[in-house]
């Protein structure tokens, strides 16, 4: 069985945070980060605010991150070799072999957050560019009918990654 989890939300949200502890618990899992896919820095707009436009979807080789997503699905073993992962049996299921699970994390790929943004930025940035772009994209997959289960970014990290690694293993658990 193969499983893609996506775990999205805006720039500096706790993704990558939540995604490494995710990885280390679950069995077979693989992660491939939307970060590793941005499009050399002189192809990246500058905005009229003056700020290269690393929040928009365009500044992403979308092409190269599906085909890596496709490379997974074809073979994940495979993948793994490919890639210089090492898999390990996280899970204490004796039937954990046949289960892949890849995590796709990324700005781009959707949860709400409560905006807790505290990182240190040129003054307008994160209003005027990165937190429009963020609700403007979490707009069109809600208007797409895309099925997103938003988690409550006030929670504790800890809180969040038990909240999110139960609704995991309950899919595993009530697979047919």
């Amino acid at each position: 069985m193969k499983y893609i989890i996506g775990i999205g939300g805006m720039t500096n949200g706790g993704k990558t945070t939540l995604t490494n502890r995710l990885i280390k618990t679950l069995p077979n899992c693989y992660v491939i980060h939307q970060d590793d896919f941005y499009k050399p820095q002189d192809q990246i707009e500058l905005g009229e605010d003056g700020f290269k436009q690393w929040d928009m979807l365009e500044s992403l080789d979308m092409e190269a991150m599906l085909n890596t997503v496709l490379e997974w699905l074809n073979n994940p073993m495979k993948f793994a070799r490919t890639h210089g992962i090492n898999i390990q049996q996280n899970s204490q299921e004796s039937n954990s072999d046949d289960t892949h699970i890849l995590i796709l994390e990324g700005f781009l790929l959707y949860s709400y957050n409560t905006c807790n943004y505290k990182v240190p930025d040129p003054p307008g940035l994160f209003d005027g560019h990165i937190w429009p772009m963020y609700q403007k994209y979490r707009q069109e997959m809600d208007n797409n009918g895309v099925d997103v289960v938003h988690i409550d970014g006030l929670k504790s990290r800890d809180e969040l990654y038990h909240q999110v690694l139960e609704d995991i293993q309950n899919t595993l658990l009530n697979r047919s």
